[in-house]
């Protein structure tokens, strides 16, 4: 049986060369691919979260992976509905979530590493949306570096993308290069497999869904169409002209300069060198010269023209007619905006951008910050953020986190700042988030000041340290926890210097996801050995939510929370007596209570 790994480089190796898939529903016959999923997905809060079932992560054992083959094998196995919740947006609505079954959840997970194993290499490099080694910052700095001298942006945002994917469209693009019926039979059973609300049944007619593990690259195969049409059909179209031509007045300037000068006129000579100083070297409104530039973020995409109005309103209607003809969907009107570069600020990935033009700003004689792309943090996201730390206008105390440590109000004033400043850091202005700075930091002092009845003044110097930093010593807020014989745990607020870092990058992000076999967990469950009475054979894996979770378990601890303790790790293997004897525990524990 081959590994995970050789199955995944198998299918890189065919989609990267263009080649047919033919027999992709047999790797689902593959243990180590569920080993694999397992692996990349039991951390995450939705796996003790139920849906249409109590089944959850907890139980996990490879007798359950046996299970699901025999069912995949024989064509058996059947998605079952998702639990759907609403979960509320920016804008004050509402859209659906769907809550799959923990098997529901591992399938997909296998079929999700199938598929980008198979289409990730053939995706066009202007999709940063749900991509290994690609995100946010990848796409922003894209736009930065490239879109020198852009005029027009047209902002294209597409109304309910992921609930409106036409099923049929999508089977049909999968179609083309998966020759497997078996396996397009069970990903049609996937889309289709309806949602519960109020415990009432209803049919998924369309898009993928909400909260499935397989959506998001799903929805990247659906608009790697959208991709190919604008890389292939309209930048070729709207694209011209090696370079701009010369501008006739700035030429008919330098011939005079160069007359000047050889008479040995050196007043005449500096008049005209500052009046060509004044100009564009080439022309503006060449009308050889077209540029067209594309980025897209799932379903958020930014074209950048330079051109004509005229031109930029023809791609809008061009995209629009394309989108619902050919993919079935539509652009939101609202959203899908032209916005003229120099004048105005396109709104993408939370940053806005723009085309700076500024002919007083000179750098070694020249102008250059003209036509370059600027991103800027809006002052909207800096209002908003402020917000919940704010009482009629003024800094205020969070009453919710004034029974928590320290460390704990510390930790969390930090995590948020930290996470909000970071995002930003490549942004020109990211120095606008001083006033963000100043009112979390009142905010959590006041917080600090309530809970011990002090004083703002008093909590400041208390936790007040200075640390260094690539730009040299900050002064921030630390809380310690110490430990014996053991580094102490620090929580830190502030100390990041709010200065444009164009290669920065987001440092509190989701841990490097290990493969099988080094993952420690699935290492442990292949042991096949109980880590609590020392019985080999028939184990499953208990999960917790938290570690947190074991002070309700009585002290001093059982033996199966001191095994979990002892390891500070949320899961223990157990054989079934002892799995059964934890939840008879904990059930009783939770009686009392």
């Amino acid at each position: 049986m081959q590994s995970a790994k050789t199955v995944l480089g198998v299918l890189r190796e065919r989609g990267r060369r263009g080649l047919p898939c033919d027999e992709l529903y047999r790797q689902l016959f593959n243990p180590q691919l569920y080993l694999m999923a397992y692996g990349r997905i039991y951390a995450n809060h939705g796996a003790m979260t139920p849906g249409v079932t109590p089944e959850t992560v907890d139980g996990m054992s490879q007798r359950k992976i046996s299970r699901i083959i025999e069912a995949v094998r024989h064509e058996r196995y059947r998605f079952r509905p998702v639990r759907r919740v609403f979960i509320p947006k920016k804008n004050g609505k509402t859209r659906p979530l769907g809550l799959p079954t923990w098997s529901d959840k591992l399938v997909g997970e296998v079929v999700r590493l199938l598929l980008e194993a198979y289409y990730d290499p053939a995706f066009s490099d202007r999709s940063h949306g749900f991509r290994p080694r690609r995100g946010c910052h990848t796409a922003l700095r894209e736009v930065a570096h490239t879109w020198t001298g852009t005029s027009w942006f047209i902002e294209g945002d597409i109304a309910d993308c992921f609930g409106s994917l036409d099923h049929q469209v999508l089977l049909s693009i999968l179609g083309e290069k998966i020759r497997d019926q078996r396996f397009l039979r069970l990903v049609r059973n996937m889309l289709t497999a309806g949602y519960l609300e109020d415990w009432k049944w209803g049919a998924t007619l369309s898009g993928a869904p909400q909260g499935g593990v397989a959506s998001p690259v799903l929805s990247n195969i659906y608009l790697h169409k959208l991709d190919e049409f604008v890389e292939n059909v309209l930048i070729p179209e709207y694209t011209r002209g090696d370079r701009r031509a010369r501008n006739p007045a700035y030429l008919e300037l330098q011939n005079l300069l160069a007359k000047a000068r050889r008479r040995g006129d050196r007043a005449e000579a500096r008049t005209l060198r500052q009046q060509m100083v004044s100009l564009p070297s080439s022309d503006p409104n060449d009308p050889g010269y077209r540029r067209l530039r594309y980025i897209r973020y799932a379903d958020d995409h930014l074209l950048g023209f330079t051109g004509p109005r005229a031109e930029a309103e023809q791609i809008k209607h061009r995209l629009a007619k394309f989108l619902r003809d050919e993919l079935k969907l539509e652009l939101s009107e609202e959203k899908t905006l032209i916005t003229h570069a120099r004048t105005g600020a396109a709104r993408f990935l939370g940053y806005e951008i723009t085309t700076q033009h500024n002919d007083t700003k000179k750098t070694g004689r020249y102008r250059r910050v003209n036509g370059q792309i600027a991103l800027r943090v809006p002052r909207d996201v800096i209002k908003a953020k402020c917000a919940p730390y704010l009482f009629r206008g003024k800094p205020a105390r969070r009453n919710a986190l004034i029974n928590s440590s320290d460390h704990a109000i510390v930790a969390t004033y930090g995590a948020v700042y930290r996470g909000i400043v970071q995002y930003y850091l490549l942004a020109g202005d990211v120095f606008r988030l001083h006033r963000m700075h100043w009112v979390m930091e009142t905010s959590m002092l006041k917080t600090l000041a309530a809970k011990h009845r002090s004083t703002v003044s008093k909590m400041a110097a208390k936790h007040k340290a200075r640390i260094d930093t690539p730009n040299g010593p900050r002064v921030c807020f630390e809380a310690r926890i110490e430990r014996k014989n053991r580094n102490p745990l620090v929580a830190r607020f502030g100390g990041i210097p709010l200065q444009q870092q164009r290669s920065a990058k987001v440092v509190d992000r989701r841990p490097v996801w290990v493969d099988y076999p080094q993952k420690e967990l699935i290492t442990r469950l292949l042991a096949d050995t109980c880590e609590i009475c020392g019985s080999t054979g028939d184990v499953e894996v208990h999960h917790i939510r938290a570690l947190a979770d074991l002070a309700h378990s009585g002290w001093p601890p059982s033996d199966w929370a001191r095994v979990m303790l002892d390891r500070r790790r949320k899961t223990v293997v157990a054989c079934v007596s002892c799995h059964d004897r934890i939840h008879v525990t904990r059930s009783a524990e939770s009686l009392t209570r």
